[in-house]
């Protein structure tokens, strides 16, 4: 049987619980999905959660027992693995009835598949045993899709024992890496996003389930999300002069996605994949170098041939058309699907409350906002529980949260141990200085505003499993977070996985918004914003430190916007009408960032003659 994805798009991470279980809900029909391990007591709610559903008993993994988050991490995901492959089971045993789940797998099925066209012969097939020997042969063609797992490499506290001092191999993400290598997974990859994390890489070393088992054949795949080729160059060098191979790079826009945003130096999705397709190939072998090189000085098996390397991509995407441009005009192996399937219950664990805020969300509902305390920008849906919380505790004066989960501590401004920017503890102690320090009114709001943001997200995008399977609160605390992407404002119903995947596939449209941008003209507004957001910061500056970098900024972007009128005609895919209306929303856009820049570059020289 071939190996092989039968889908050509994967479900990205979206937050701690909103794909928890999507490999549950999706695995069996071939689709692929991602789920944070970062929030063991998260994880082990779902472990009790899910034993009771099979009827098996649930033992609890106590925080007392060694190298706990771990354990719980592993068992975890046997679970799933077990639920899965009990579902595919059960299909492959199941009858082609209208309807049922084994003829939904195949109706899923991208057009151009080969099992589906053959699928599609049944009922053309008068005699019943040559249809039966088809149907026998197509249940032995079904296999699930991947069950990934996500680590963001931003998220590695060191843990310490009993004594205070520090575990070795024991910070957040070294724990939730060595839960996953240990797990029964297979054909599976961690995918690791927000950067590279020296610690967590050297460790990857010392993990033998990482390395390859032959050429091409891991059981489990090194994922990099990154920004650009940069990026991935690298990390890719970095772990290959360990003698670990990375299987994919999945590249995700800075702006136009879900959650933390990364931004670039202004470079747009379009040039950064361009860059890859041209590089590709120089890429591969250049990592193989580093890579075999590494391996013969190891005294390990070495390869006559680099392993592949699937180029994915992830961020925006919301049509047929764009889907396709990225795959057959851009080369990606893969697109990511996340910010939409938020509204596909069948796919993601979303509660009802929030579900129904993302489905009437519109532009002004979403912010990329400074409310983590990771310090990073962060995609945020107003109106949630959560925000609602926040500015209650405000009002009351008593801002910040309780610190249960202490995943995102890292600030020692006040203290010697680490605390988080959410919590009351520092929020607190940071209004008390800001108070002090007798600054002009605007200075003191803008600065009062970006500490009072500050949210907690360790319980806030773990709490819609909560409510969604009634489980037990994290101490009582039950608001939720959400951070999808720009593009939930196009989409604003509830929808059926099969709606979803026949919108993915050109077999439907389920848009709700007919003057939606294209994703690449979107992600230029967002990144002309963010522009924007930066010269109003250093207005008051004189010769700024940052106007090269702000240059930079503006000339990428101008590189973008002339790389997309180069290859409009494929964009549109020769459609007359979507071509004028690209190119005169790139005109619109490339008019504001000029006048931007030019009344910024008039400004600050006007300050210098002063």
């Amino acid at each position: 049987m071939d190996n092989s994805p039968q889908h050509s798009f994967h479900i990205p991470v979206m937050g701690l619980a909103y794909t928890i279980d999507s490999p549950i809900k999706v695995a069996r029909f071939g689709i692929s999905s991602v789920m944070s391990i970062i929030e063991d007591n998260l994880i082990e709610k779902m472990r009790s959660y899910y034993y009771g559903k099979i009827n098996e008993p649930y033992l609890p993994i106590s925080t007392h027992e060694e190298d706990y988050r771990a354990k719980r991490i592993t068992d975890y995901l046997n679970l799933v693995n077990r639920i899965v492959c009990q579902q595919v089971e059960t299909l492959r045993n199941s009858t082609f009835e209208a309807g049922s789940e084994i003829v939904k797998y195949f109706e899923m099925l991208p057009d151009g598949n080969k099992v589906k066209q053959l699928f599609q012969l049944i009922n053309e097939l008068q005699d019943r045993e040559e249809q039966e020997q088809l149907q026998k042969y197509l249940k032995s063609q079904i296999q699930p899709g991947s069950i990934d797992v996500n680590i963001m490499t931003k998220v590695d506290k060191v843990n310490t024992d009993a004594f205070g001092k520090p575990i070795e191999d024991g910070s957040d993400a070294l724990t939730a890496l060595r839960g996953y290598v240990n797990s029964d997974l297979v054909n599976s990859s961690v995918v690791l996003s927000a950067g590279m994390n020296p610690r967590l890489f050297n460790y990857m070393e010392k993990l033998h389930q990482l390395a390859a088992k032959g050429w091409g054949d891991f059981e489990k795949k090194i994922v990099i999300k990154v920004s650009d080729y940069r990026s991935a160059l690298i990390q890719g060098k970095y772990l290959a002069k360990k003698g670990l191979w990375v299987s994919e790079f999945r590249i995700e826009s800075g702006l136009n996605c879900g959650g933390h945003a990364f931004a670039t130096d202004g470079l747009l999705l379009g040039p950064i994949l361009n860059e890859f397709k041209n590089k590709r190939a120089e890429l591969r072998i250049e990592l193989f170098e580093i890579y075999n090189r590494a391996l013969q000085e190891k005294g390990l098996r070495t390869y006559n041939e680099a392993h592949p390397i699937k180029i994915t991509v992830q961020g925006g995407i919301g049509t047929y058309e764009e889907d396709q441009f990225l795959r057959r005009f851009m080369g990606m192996d893969s697109t990511g699907w996340g910010t939409p399937f938020l509204l596909v219950p069948e796919a993601t664990t979303v509660d009802d409350k929030t579900l129904q805020l993302l489905a009437k969300a519109g532009q002004d509902d979403l912010k990329l906002s400074k409310n983590s305390p990771l310090g990073v920008r962060f995609h945020y849906l107003k109106g949630t529980s959560s925000d609602e919380e926040k500015l209650n505790r405000i009002k009351k004066g008593r801002p910040g949260s309780p610190c249960t989960e202490k995943y995102l501590v890292s600030n020692t401004e006040f203290t010697k141990e680490p605390i988080c920017t959410a919590s009351y503890k520092y929020q607190k102690l940071k209004v008390k200085q800001l108070q002090g320090m007798e600054l002009p009114e605007d200075q003191y709001q803008q600065q009062l505003s970006n500490v009072l943001d500050k949210e907690c997200l360790c319980i806030g995008l773990s709490n819609s499993a909560v409510h969604t399977y009634q489980l037990k609160p994290f101490k009582k605390l039950e608001a939720v977070t959400i951070c999808p992407g720009p593009n939930i404002v196009n989409f604003s119903a509830t929808l059926s996985l099969q709606a979803m995947v026949d919108h993915i596939y050109g077999r439907a449209n389920v848009i709700s918004n007919p003057q939606r941008h294209h994703m690449f003209i979107r992600e230029l507004q967002l990144y002309i914003d963010h522009l924007k957001e930066s010269m109003e910061f250093n207005s008051g500056e004189v010769a700024s430190k940052k106007d090269k970098y702000l240059k930079t900024f503006h000339d990428n972007l101008l590189d973008g916007i002339a790389y997309y009128r180069h290859i409009v005609v494929d964009i549109a895919h020769g459609i007359e009408e979507l071509k004028y209306r690209f190119l005169d929303s790139l005109e619109k856009e490339e008019h504001k960032l000029r006048s931007l820049y030019e009344n910024y570059v008039s400004h600050t020289n006007s300050l210098e003659a002063v």
